[in-house]
């Protein structure tokens, strides 16, 4: 799969955007691509999460909040929560590292499944497991997300049409118990993932955030 999920610093749950860590709208300003979210027939809360980053600085995704934010609270069910993330890649070629020392792999439409996936995961916590047991069981579940994602043409996925600044566009879709994952492309040079919980896909709508400060009030 060509990521830059491997590459430090840059991807991860924990750039993903982990509840409770947001940062500033600043980092978002810097992106030199589009950032997407809900169109507007979503008028429910937005949220900022985290913008990810290579070594150089570079912005190379982020997400963007739309619902109830989630919360790993203990007495806080999946059926409690509704909320849909939705992650923005940029569109990169293979490319050099800022040391000169390797190389970036591309980002594809398996970057934005595999942020997606990592996304919800960390978010979910199964209720009847133990704290000192939820590294391994997060562990576990982010390798099982990384092979998904890894083969976007397999069993695991089924295409759902959902509509990109109002053009119907195809997207990679999967359920489990803990939430939905979808990945596509859209127009703008970048590739969309989201992932939620309590809120169908299948009404969804994905449009060009004009003013990500919006989310940030």
């Amino acid at each position: 799969m060509e990521t830059t999920s491997r590459v430090a610093g840059e991807t991860g749950p924990a750039a993903q955007g982990v509840p409770g860590a947001r940062r500033a709208v600043d980092g978002f300003l810097m992106a030199a691509f589009p950032w997407y979210g809900l169109d507007a027939a979503f008028t429910g809360p937005r949220w900022l999460m985290q913008v990810g980053t290579a070594a150089d600085g570079t912005v190379e995704h982020g997400s963007t909040g739309h619902g109830v934010e989630p919360s790993l609270r203990g007495e806080t069910g999946p059926d409690g929560q509704s909320f849909a993330v939705v992650v923005t890649v940029a569109s990169r070629p293979v490319r050099r590292s800022a040391d000169g020392t390797g190389v970036l792999e591309a980002t594809s439409v398996s970057t934005a499944a595999w942020l997606a996936g990592s996304g919800l995961l960390s978010c979910s916590w199964p209720l009847e497991m133990e704290l000192a047991l939820r590294q391994d069981w997060l562990d576990q579940q982010t390798g099982v997300a990384w092979e998904l994602a890894d083969d976007l043409g397999g069993s695991g996925w089924n295409t759902l049409s959902l509509p990109v600044d109002g053009v119907p566009t195809d997207f990679h879709y999967r359920e489990s118990e803990y939430g939905w994952v979808l990945a596509g492309s859209a127009q703008e040079g970048v590739h969309i993932g989201a992932y939620g919980r309590g809120m169908s896909a299948y009404g969804l709508g994905f449009g060009v955030v004009k003013d990500i400060t919006e989310y940030d009030a």
